[in-house]
């Protein structure tokens, strides 16, 4: 029997390497054994909305606005998929024209975090479901005491709120024996400029720029904490990494971050507050000469039992359903 079509529209393709990017690739590939899968920048993808296709799936609900209202308006009997993110749930939905018209024109709406369907208007949340993402787990590796290594990965962009990494580094002594490196590729060229002024005055802090994914996978895993300071985020793909690495996490209370991580999970920092975010580093810095491990231990013990909500068949078995519920 012949598979039914589906396109995934996402507004990020292969040279954008980041999260909407990584969240379309996987999906393809998961629902590869039930649809006939294609990805695109825009729908129509070709010379007419006649293509065949019985499905679209759309990531982001304002910048791939024009390809579900082209879908709503060439097939509004055929399932509409809208898979919302960060800038949009805590953004965009709330004054933004197009972003509110692909919520409604949407027949599924699918969020990746816990928390996310509680940004939604109560009309909208019957026809929402969440998917939380995946990743493959790696190996927890031994890692040494005398010093705490910790790592950020987020392309320099205001709704990553790097200014928090760069204000805690210059509370940092560099005789405290922590350090942070951090990956992201310069978007934005101020941000990017603050990142080599704290370098220079900071020498435990490095920026690396972008790095390839597998590359960053291996620097979280052999990390002691990941740092994720984001001021908005629909579901950050570094957290489930960090979890699925047996590397704990330090990340700022918003909803995105809590809808991932647990309400009760003992890691967070006031968003932007640079000082809560260090005195949580000097803690697990001064833990790890204890024998039970200290906070670092039990953060990472938090993060493990968290880890298999993020397996890639929970994930697969949590997207084939929200596609296959009556639309």
């Amino acid at each position: 029997m012949k598979k039914p079509s589906l396109c995934i529209v996402t507004p990020a393709l292969a040279d954008a390497n980041n999260g909407n990017w990584q969240t379309a690739r996987r999906w393809a590939r998961m629902l590869a054994g039930h649809y006939g899968v294609r990805l695109a920048a825009q729908w129509p993808d070709g010379p007419t909305a006649e293509d065949g296709t019985a499905v679209l799936l759309a990531l982001h609900a304002r910048r791939s606005a024009a390809s579900i209202d082209a879908w709503a308006q060439a097939h509004p009997q055929r399932p509409l998929v809208v898979a919302l993110t960060g800038t949009d749930l805590y953004r965009d939905i709330h004054h933004d024209a197009l972003a509110q018209r692909s919520l409604q024109q949407a027949t599924r709406l699918l969020v990746l975090q816990d928390q996310g369907p509680l940004a939604l208007p109560d009309a909208l949340r019957d026809k929402c479901r969440v998917v939380l993402q995946s990743s493959t787990r790696r190996q927890t590796l031994p890692k040494t005491a005398a010093r705490l290594r910790a790592i950020v990965v987020g392309h320099l962009r205001d709704e990553k709120w790097p200014q928090t990494i760069f204000d805690a580094a210059r509370l940092i002594g560099p005789q405290e024996g922590i350090t942070i490196t951090h990956i992201g590729r310069d978007l934005d060229p101020a941000l990017a400029d603050a990142a080599r002024a704290t370098q220079a005055a900071c020498p435990h802090y490095r920026w690396l720029g972008g790095l390839a994914h597998g590359a960053t996978r291996s620097r979280i895993q052999r990390a002691h904490l990941l740092i994720h300071p984001s001021r908005m985020e629909g579901g950050a793909h570094v957290i489930m990494e960090a979890a699925l690495s047996g590397t704990p996490v330090l990340a700022s209370r918003i909803a995105g971050n809590v809808g991932m991580l647990g309400t009760a999970y003992g890691g967070y920092f006031p968003p932007g507050d640079a000082a809560a975010l260090v005195a949580l580093l000097r803690r697990c810095r001064a833990g790890q000469q204890s024998p039970d491990g200290g906070p670092l231990a039990a953060l990472q013990a938090q993060c493990s039992a968290r880890a298999p909500l993020f397996e890639p068949a929970a994930e697969r078995a949590a997207l084939l359903q929200a596609l296959q519920d009556p639309l």
